[in-house]
């Protein structure tokens, strides 16, 4: 056998043996990858704030990795769990309201709902049928949905320690790499450098850059949105207000927005007589519904300078293809993917 077949040979079996050891380290890994993911997205996004907190706390790491988990506990691991906990012991109570609405009478619509733009027509005329057909109607269409609510609840009841142990190790995970960031930051870099040199570094960081801006962007911009929401909902007086708080927050994320639901409570309110916290309510509506046009674009520009077009491509297309988790890694595929294609086209040419 000559010398090059030999060098052909060995070559392939390095590779072979290199990527069969890959496929069985990601395989071991598997059931921590989601959670190893997600402590990742979050250690990247506040890693500027744990600098900062450690400058407050006498540049002592340990003390800065204690209390930023212990607000990681109380921010991310204890609401959601006492949010998803709250839906699952109230589901039978829930079902039970939707059932009662067929002692409440429901009014007229209001002459101005038919100046709605576009909407108004079709909300007036079902609105109508629904008068029309009378409480009972309304019962039987919503029975079936209260009853799946009620089966769904029970069904995933199991679920909520699974869920909580997935938080956990989250945070501890989040909690090592806080401790480790920079030994972590330096390793991954160079292997993007052996990979493409200068322009693979860049890449990473980047995709730090890009991870930062989703959320400091979308996710802070939904939890303000949520706040503000969830406050007109318990002045109002809307019943289970935290639940609806919960899903206002989870339709925020996913660029739907919190209007859908607060539409739903003024609606409520007018159909229980409750006319001013109604116009109370809607006015609030139009406020809330107005912050992430203002609030969103000011937070992305401060996590990183890429079009505000390819952050929301991939928000909505990363949770359209890979979930909760697509929310950071669609935004950092395409800006990653954009700024390296950039980079190759400038290459070598005089600039336009």
């Amino acid at each position: 056998m000559t010398a090059p077949a030999r060098d052909l040979m060995r070559i392939t079996l390095a590779l072979f043996f290199i990527g069969g050891l890959t496929l069985a380290s990601l395989w071991i890994l598997e059931p921590f990858l989601p959670a190893l993911t997600w402590a990742t997205m979050v250690v990247v996004s506040t890693w500027p704030l744990l600098l900062r907190v450690q400058r407050w706390l006498g540049n002592r790491r340990v003390l800065a990795v204690c209390a930023m988990t212990f607000t990681m506990l109380m921010v991310f691991v204890v609401p959601l769990v006492a949010a998803v906990s709250m839906v699952i012991d109230n589901a039978h109570e829930i079902g039970q309201w939707v059932m009662s609405l067929g002692s409440v009478h429901l009014p007229s619509p209001p002459d101005w709902i038919k100046s709605v733009p576009f909407v108004g027509a079709n909300v007036d005329a079902t609105w109508r049928d629904v008068v029309a057909a009378g409480p009972e109607e309304l019962v039987r269409r919503l029975r079936p949905y209260s009853q799946g609510f009620v089966a769904w609840a029970a069904a995933h009841a199991g679920g909520l320690g699974k869920l909580a142990i997935q938080l956990l190790l989250t945070v501890v995970l989040a909690a090592v790499l806080y401790a480790n960031g920079e030994a972590a930051a330096t390793l991954i870099r160079r292997f993007a450098a052996r990979l493409a040199g200068e322009r693979g570094e860049g890449a990473v960081r980047l995709a730090g850059q890009a991870t930062r801006a989703v959320a400091l962007g979308v996710v802070v911009t939904a939890l303000v949105q949520t706040l503000l929401a969830w406050i007109g909902l318990a002045v109002a007086g809307v019943p289970f207000a935290s639940l609806l708080a919960a899903v206002m927050l989870l339709l925020a994320v996913a660029q739907i927005g919190v209007v859908p639901v607060l539409l739903c409570a003024v609606g409520w309110l007018y159909w229980s007589d409750q006319t001013g916290f109604a116009i109370g309510l809607l006015v609030w509506t139009v406020v809330v519904g107005t912050v992430d046009n203002i609030l969103r674009p000011l937070l992305i520009r401060q996590g990183a300078d890429l079009p505000l077009l390819l952050i929301f491509a991939g928000v909505i297309g990363g949770l359209v293809g890979f979930g909760l988790i697509g929310l950071f890694v669609g935004p950092v595929i395409l800006a990653v993917s954009y700024t390296l294609l950039r980079a190759w086209i400038d290459e070598g040419l005089p600039k336009p």
